[in-house]
């Protein structure tokens, strides 16, 4: 997003390697003295940089740790720690004594419970204004709060003991790159910061499998409500986008408010979480996947899906090689990868049917030597769930690659298995949550592409594709940290709900398969290219952010943004923000494009649809409906 200063933060080493923590210990320990004193069925190890917290511990030991990693991650946007904060099912705070925790960078909050019930934190789960000048006192706005996350867990709000401005609501002023899922908010939550001196600015970001009372949606430019239930909803800045969700505003206004309503979701499945038994054994419930679903997957009970027990993983560190990880894939285990970030000079390639990868704490994996870090086979069911892949230094073809790109489509035995192969994928599509993508950033970064979907019956459920905007010095930059596009499909019937693609140097997206859906689309296109020679093809200026291949018969967006911020040079035209066949099965539903304040989008979609230029800067132009009615 635009940012009008940024500190890169310091990608200092913690001073405090932290364990799995038992009731008894009121401070980070040593992993190692942390794991010889586990209990009560732990595993004995969950990564170095894993904290779990039981009831038994006073709000004040919480606090303080909770408050240390908070203060190390405030500021570590570019930097390399990583953190999840775990919770044991139990009440935590009391209601004059709350437990009041910030988010940081590379840091997840989940509960430990089967239901978000078990685990209550009295209190607060918050992330406020981040503050990029003078010291850390101006220019504070929530566009670069990225990469953290919160889950499984029910927050009771109390202000008691925080200013007047900020007591009265849950605050979670973030932008791409976060989730909050299957959690339950009683009070007020507000998705912007509006206590902290100067502006308010938000781009987030994504709520499913959620129950709220009211939001306050605020500076939000734009948001995705998946699959929950919200008490009422304040208003909309740019594009804000509800499916499956109870209590969702109506939009037959569009776009005054800029509201889109779906009444179900069309394919969806919950991330899978990790929780404790009651026996204390730890699991990992995969949520199964649902066809035009509505509300919680938790309201009636058990979200429905299957339980994995802890064993059955390979829970990995960073200090495991790809060969390692590969030969457990291979011996039919799953993948549990601890925080940290992992050097990957080889594909992870998941082969078998129903396997699961779950990152936790936002691990992260580099590319090295030019590889392309995970490929998945064309198999039903694979879920890949919380990872962050970086690209490095040399390019990588792609970052995630699901599916060959050589379909079979043979004859007798060879189109039955086709067949067979397509209906188990349409009832258990293989499904890639919270997983997000970048190129330059912390380090150089260059790849040609970061996700290919070559398979059928895929579901994309939140990404973010960035090809990096600011960073370190010399790590971002035209020539510095290159990527031609964002995503490519290439499978029939994928369906992409929550899809975030910044900045890449050609089409930010290509969708190449037949009867695609995307729920939710939002888009920059990149801001540094030299002059209009370096950004056109042919005689079409610059690129669209979505592009649907001319030889596409079936595809259908709902609520879909494109801005255009040229700041190298502010003179660059992009001829539309949306590039389609122009056939009755391919349909737009309130899109638009928008000016940050440098270059001009000449139309919306094919010429229809107003530019967009300095002259109207942060008013966008809409389309309702393409085709035209």
């Amino acid at each position: 997003m635009r940012i009008r200063s940024i500190r890169p933060g310091g990608g200092r080493r913690a001073a405090v390697r932290t364990g799995v923590l038992v009731a008894t210990l009121a401070l980070l320990v040593p992993a190692s003295t942390a794991a010889a004193k586990h209990d009560r069925g732990r595993p004995a190890d969950l990564g170095p940089n894993v904290v779990v917290f039981d009831p038994s511990m006073s709000v004040a030991e919480i606090q303080e740790t909770a408050d240390e990693i908070h203060a190390r991650q405030v500021d570590d946007e570019m930097g390399t720690n990583r953190y999840a904060l775990l919770f044991l099912p139990g009440t935590y705070g009391t209601d004059a004594e709350p437990l009041q925790i910030q988010v940081g960078y590379y840091t997840e909050v989940s509960g430990l419970g089967a239901s978000p019930s078990d685990v209550v934190i009295n209190g607060k789960v918050e992330v406020y204004n981040r503050c990029l000048e003078d010291g850390g006192t101006a220019n504070c706005i929530a566009l670069n709060n990225f990469w953290r996350s919160i889950s499984n867990l029910t927050i009771d709000v109390n202000g008691t003991g925080q200013d007047g401005c900020r007591a009265g609501a849950n605050f979670w002023a973030v932008s791409q790159a976060v989730s909050m899922r299957r959690v339950q908010v009683n009070g007020p939550l507000t998705l912007m910061d509006y206590c902290t001196a100067g502006p308010q600015y938000a781009s987030g970001g994504y709520l499913a499998d959620s129950i709220t009372d009211d939001v306050t949606n605020g500076s939000q430019q734009q948001w995705y409500t998946r699959n929950s239930e919200i008490g009422s909803w304040s208003n909309g800045v740019w594009n804000a986008v509800f499916s499956g969700t109870e209590g969702a505003p109506d939009d037959a206004t569009f776009p005054d408010p800029p509201y889109t309503t779906l009444d179900t979701t069309p394919v969806s499945r919950e991330k899978p979480y990790l929780f404790v038994d009651r026996k204390g054994r730890y699991q990992v419930r995969v949520p199964a996947a649902e066809r035009d679903s509505r509300g919680v997957s938790w309201a009636d009970g058990q979200t429905a899906g299957r339980t994995i027990d802890l064993r059955e993983f390979y829970v990995a560190t960073p200090r495991d090689s790809v060969r390692t990880l590969n030969s457990q894939l291979a011996r039919g285990k799953h993948l549990l990868l601890t925080p940290g970030v992992y050097d990957v000079a080889q594909s992870i390639v998941i082969k078998r049917p129903n396997t699961v990868v779950l990152g936790i704490g936002h691990a992260t994996l580099t590319a090295q030597r030019g590889a392309v870090p995970v490929k998945v086979r064309d198999v039903p069911g694979v879920v890949v769930a919380g990872l962050t892949i970086d690209a490095g230094a040399k390019t990588s073809p792609v970052l995630l690659q699901v599916g060959e790109k050589k379909k079979h489509h043979g004859h007798g035995w060879g189109r039955w298995f086709d067949k067979a192969r397509d209906r188990a994928a349409k009832k258990n599509p293989t499904t890639l949550s919270d997983v997000y993508f970048r190129i330059g950033g912390p380090h150089v970064g260059k790849a040609d592409l970061t996700l290919e979907v070559n398979s059928d019956h895929v579901l994309v459920d939140h990404i973010w594709a960035w090809r990096a905007d600011h960073g370190k010095p010399g790590s971002f930059g035209w020539t510095a940290s290159p990527g031609r596009n964002g995503v490519i499909v290439n499978g029939d019937h994928v369906t992409a709900t929550g899809l975030f693609v910044e900045h890449y140097q050609e089409y930010n997206l290509i969708w190449n398969g037949e009867h695609g859906r995307t729920v939710l689309f939002q888009n920059e296109l990149p801001y540094d290219p030299p002059n209009q020679d370096a950004w056109r093809h042919g005689d079409t200026l610059g690129y669209a952010g979505y592009k649907v291949a001319d030889d596409v018969r079936h595809h259908e967006l709902w609520g879909g943004g494109s801005y255009i911020f040229t700041n190298v040079d502010p003179s660059l035209h992009a001829t539309q923000g949306f590039e389609v066949p122009e056939r009755p099965g391919v349909r737009l539903h309130h899109i638009l494009t928008v000016n940050l304040g440098a270059g001009t989008i000449d139309s919306v979609v094919n010429g229809v649809g107003g530019p967009v230029s300095n002259d109207n800067t942060g008013t966008p132009s809409y389309v309702v409906e393409y085709p035209l009615p």
